[in-house]
């Protein structure tokens, strides 16, 4: 979705204030250059601290005081924090999960399946659009926070699963035979007799109620909107701050969501991205957060929250929230709005800080915000709505995610670990990556396809990978591709299932390495390590880029690369070191004929093209050094300094800045 201009602010709650400064606060962010709020999504009780009683003081004077200073809103629906009257009415409708019911206190702790939980939904978004229809400053309107289905696992969420099974399998022998039911005497003969999944041993079952539960949130998502929708005006939109797999900061593919699914009720994308900073700041998780978000509509997307002074450790270094900032618009942001404006004096969070520390006072963090804010007002025109092109595309599976769940490599390596893996050595050597669901059919726009663990594949994403390599594609594979149907079922075939003659070579057996090295062009032997997982590639007519060095696994294949139609297919067998990593990849570069960069991590390269057809260019310095390098590719612009930039010069970047240029005269 294009916007009109960058957005720039924070979440803001005069609900959680000691004392009476929304004016000030106002004032504040205006001076900076901020020029939008994200409130309401977090206080039910507030707007409804009885049952049918509602109070919308608050509300409203946000909504009166962000128009006076010239702020726009986006509201979000108190959904996702349930008031204690409604649990007291309704005990049950907190979840019951595989550890027990939930108790009351934390957030996100209820069963979205609920009716009577629905129904107060319902009331509470209706009676608040009802208030905020008539404000002009509304842009847009935020579905309830990070839904997951909370592991619901009710008699009611329960018997709706098995309903959709019955629909999905209606001869009862057939859904049998497709979950292997028959082991240790977990065949279902009636439906009636359906049991407790909770208690399952089968990783078919247990995957299969994973996204069930993945599609409840898809459905409530749905739900909600179509609600909105029957209020909002023209230019608003409807959104949704999408989070990730959750390792004290952004890491992977969000288990629990099927966000591609989910999002196809929205009118825009919106994330959460949360990352190490300080001497950890890398840009790697703004970088993969972000080609998530756009890969969702495969448009530009909103930061809805990212962090200002953020959690202990994470306080920015003198030019970092500014760096931070512009990463986020160099992947396809057309927003970054901070969590939150201030820090807050009590509950769980108070040590997530703000932009304001706890005395609600200037300080560094506010000042760079300000030349934030200033920056974007003067040269925003220019770097938003940014078209994103890639050569390279990295295929995710939810449906893969959920099979390495239920049979894991090891407690070391999970889908993500090895996801990242992949994308953070194509980011350290600046080749930007699209991100694409394993249901995309069009895939010839990619020189390149990478598919990383996808152990859940069925027979039309196979056929589909077959025919990008045979029409010209080049295909690279990782280990425990294609391993499992649809089911997680193991295919009873020669692995990677239907894909052998593609890769030229297969596979029947695969073990944990125990000092094996890799051997081979551009390997360095002694330093080539093989980690946590090795299969024994049985090579044919394919060339072997690596062999393993070891006593008794030697004559086995660890990187294949073949020749197929008019494409070609790698397939990496084992996890390597990251140095082994790029090697292979490396050379799939050149037989797509992508040109690596000269300059890699830490001074990152970002590309998109702006409103006026022209190419911005980020340079990006992650590090404490300043660095220089030679320009030898582009001229034009440089969009901070004003200043022109020449072809054939060097280009000098202070520690933790940047520089930005448009091409052309």
């Amino acid at each position: 979705m294009n916007t009109s201009r960058l957005y720039f602010g924070a979440a803001y709650y005069d609900e959680y204030m000691p004392y009476e400064r929304m004016d000030t606060d106002m004032k504040m962010m205006q001076d900076a250059g901020m020029n939008v709020i994200r409130i309401a999504e977090s206080t039910w009780s507030t707007w409804e601290p009885q049952e049918g009683v509602f109070d919308f003081t608050k509300l409203k004077g946000m909504l009166d005081c962000a128009y006076k200073h010239g702020i726009s809103v986006i509201v979000g629906t108190p959904t996702y924090a349930v008031p204690t009257w409604m649990v007291k009415k309704h005990p049950d409708i907190l979840s019951l999960t595989h550890s027990g019911q939930c108790l009351y206190g934390h957030r996100q702790n209820m069963d979205i399946t609920h009716p009577d939980y629905l129904f107060y939904c319902e009331r509470i978004i209706r009676k608040m659009m009802e208030v905020v229809s008539g404000y002009d400053n509304v842009i847009g309107f935020q579905i309830d926070n990070e839904t997951k289905p909370y592991d619901t696992c009710s008699e009611r969420a329960q018997k709706m699963f098995v309903r959709g099974l019955k629909e999905k399998y209606p001869d009862i022998e057939e859904f049998n035979r497709e979950f292997g039911l028959d082991y240790w005497s977990n065949r279902i003969n009636a439906w009636e007799d359906f049991p407790d999944v909770r208690g399952t041993i089968n990783g078919s079952l247990g995957a299969e109620y994973k996204k069930f539960q993945r599609k409840l949130v898809t459905d409530f998502h749905k739900w909600q909107a179509g609600i909105i929708r029957e209020y909002i005006k023209d230019g608003q939109f409807i959104t949704h701050n999408f989070d990730y797999e959750w390792r004290s900061f952004s890491f992977g593919i969000q288990p629990e969501v099927n966000q591609f699914d989910s999002a196809k009720c929205m009118d825009v994308a919106g994330c959460d991205i949360y990352h190490p900073s300080e001497n950890e700041l890398t840009g790697a998780e703004i970088a993969f957060g972000g080609a998530v978000a756009y890969a969702l509509k495969k448009d530009n997307y909103l930061v809805l929250e990212t962090q200002a002074q953020g959690s202990f450790g994470w306080l920015p270094y003198k030019g970092q929230l500014r760096l931070q900032a512009y990463s986020h618009i160099a992947s396809g942001a057309n927003s970054v709005m901070y969590w939150h404006w201030h820090s807050i004096h009590n509950a769980i969070e108070s040590y997530w800080k703000g932009v304001l520390s706890h005395n609600l006072k200037e300080n560094a963090t506010y000042r760079e915000a300000c030349i934030i804010g200033r920056e974007f007002e003067r040269i925003g025109s220019h770097i938003m709505n940014l078209k994103k092109n890639c050569d390279v595309a990295i295929m995710v599976s939810n449906d893969s995610l959920a099979g390495f769940e239920e049979f894991p490599v090891n407690d070391k390596i999970n889908y993500n670990d090895i996801v990242r893996w992949i994308y953070d050595a194509f980011y350290r050597m600046n080749i930007e990556c699209s991100l694409i669901n394993s249901d995309e059919k069009e895939l010839s726009a990619y020189k390149v396809v990478v598919v990383p663990a996808m152990y859940s594949a069925g027979a039309e994403t196979i056929e589909n990978l077959r025919n990008y390599v045979k029409n010209g594609g080049n295909l690279v594979m990782t280990y425990r591709s294609l391993f499992a149907d649809e089911q997680i079922k193991i295919y009873p075939d020669d692995q990677p299932y239907g894909m052998t003659d593609v890769i030229g070579a297969t596979y029947d057996q695969f073990t944990k390495p125990v000092d094996v090295r890799l051997k081979g062009r551009g390997f360095s032997g002694v330093d080539s390590e093989v980690l946590y997982w090795m299969e024994l590639l049985i090579p044919g007519e394919c060339e072997v880029w690596a062999s393993y060095s070891h006593k008794y696994f030697q004559e086995y294949a660890a990187v294949v690369h073949n020749r197929f139609g008019k494409g070609t297919a790698t397939y990496i067998g084992c996890h390597m070191d990251t140095e082994s990593l790029e090697n292979v990849i490396e050379r799939v570069l050149e037989t797509a004929d992508i040109q690596k960069p000269r300059i890699q991590f830490p001074l990152i390269r970002k590309t998109g093209i702006n409103d006026f057809g022209k190419k911005i260019h980020f340079y990006l310095n992650y590090s404490s050094n300043e660095i220089s390098f030679f320009n030898d590719e582009i001229e034009g612009k440089d969009l901070l300094t004003g200043k022109y930039a020449g072809k054939n010069e060097n280009i000098t970047i202070e520690p933790w800045n940047l520089v930005m240029i448009e091409e052309g005269e």
